[in-house]
């Protein structure tokens, strides 16, 4: 089994003194990555801030969770990226996404297609990354995107590319990611419309839908399955004594009951140990080995982290 690593989802900035001094205290509590959202209403660009991370840290990685692919043409997407990677010294994982929100497309005037062309086009847009990442010159002809003879400048520090994360809560998306992504992060179902909690179909993050995505996951992975690290978005942190309290708080603002909160791999609720026995059970079960949680839990949360980390 692979150890446990975990990741900080940043969504706000400050200044820039402020940044550098989140960023450092994110690395010194022991978390892995760095990892900055890519919606038009946030307060950071991603790969901006990312860069600005880098440069006061020494081992934490730098991630986006997650890019809107049809927001950047992955030409000048794969330059960012690989400049990124070694200014950073080899540490940047690329999240990218088919894009969900169908304000932020309204507002940004770029037509919202149906999730399958998206899908489609996000799959091509890894072709032209993976191509421009490599040695020599890359051509591309599809759908979307045509490339002629480029070769992309700079390369990446890592070889043969950044690892690339890809998720969803659907199928299409998931089978996506298990035949193309070097990390498969899990999600309740996104909703095109809505905010905060209506942006999810939380019946989705149940124990019963976790087992049902992890089966299209290894349907569609095949043989590259091994190779696959799994990830979860947690969206409910709450390190308590009083475990049954929190998980019955937590069912009303998700719609499920305490019992299906307590077993989703997206909600941590209890002491330490509860919630360390609660990963560990889950890594038995699904696999699952690379968490996400929000800034807003990242400090109650760092005892786990301490315990767990590479473990």
């Amino acid at each position: 089994m692979r150890p446990f690593r975990f990741g900080v989802l940043i969504h706000n900035a400050g200044s820039h003194q402020e940044w550098i001094d989140k960023a450092q205290r994110i690395e010194g509590l022991g978390y892995s990555t760095f990892l900055v959202p890519d919606h038009l209403d946030q307060p950071v660009a991603p790969l901006p801030a990312l860069a600005a991370a880098a440069a006061t840290t020494t081992s934490l990685r730098l991630g986006t969770f997650v890019l809107a692919n049809d927001f950047r043409h992955p030409v000048t997407l794969a330059r960012d990226v690989a400049t990124l990677d070694a200014l950073s010294d080899g540490r940047v994982e690329l999240g990218l996404g088919a894009g969900f929100r169908k304000s932020e497309y309204e507002q940004a005037g770029v037509p919202y297609d149906s999730a399958s062309v998206r899908l489609r086009r996000l799959e091509e847009a890894l072709q032209v990354l993976s191509g421009l990442f490599a040695d020599g010159e890359t051509s591309f002809t599809g759908e979307f995107y045509t490339v002629n003879r480029l070769d992309g400048q700079p390369k990446p520090v890592q070889r043969p590319r950044p690892p690339i994360l890809l998720g969803g809560g659907g199928r299409q998306a998931l089978s996506l990611a298990a035949r193309k992504a070097d990390i498969v992060s899990l999600i309740p179902r996104s909703r095109a419309e809505g905010r905060g909690t209506q942006s999810a179909d939380w019946t989705t993050a149940t124990k019963a839908a976790t087992r049902q995505k992890l089966e299209w996951i290894r349907e569609a992975a095949g043989d590259r399955l091994a190779q696959l690290e799994l990830n979860a978005m947690v969206y409910a942190v709450n390190v308590t004594d009083d475990r049954a309290s929190a998980a019955a708080q937590a069912a009303g603002r998700f719609g499920l009951s305490a019992e299906d909160v307590l077993a989703s791999p997206h909600a941590l609720i209890g002491t330490v140990e509860e919630i360390a026995d609660d990963l560990r059970q889950r890594r038995e079960d699904f696999g699952i080995t690379y968490i996400a949680v929000p800034e807003y839990f990242a400090d109650a949360f760092a005892p786990v982290v301490t315990l767990l980390a590479g473990s």
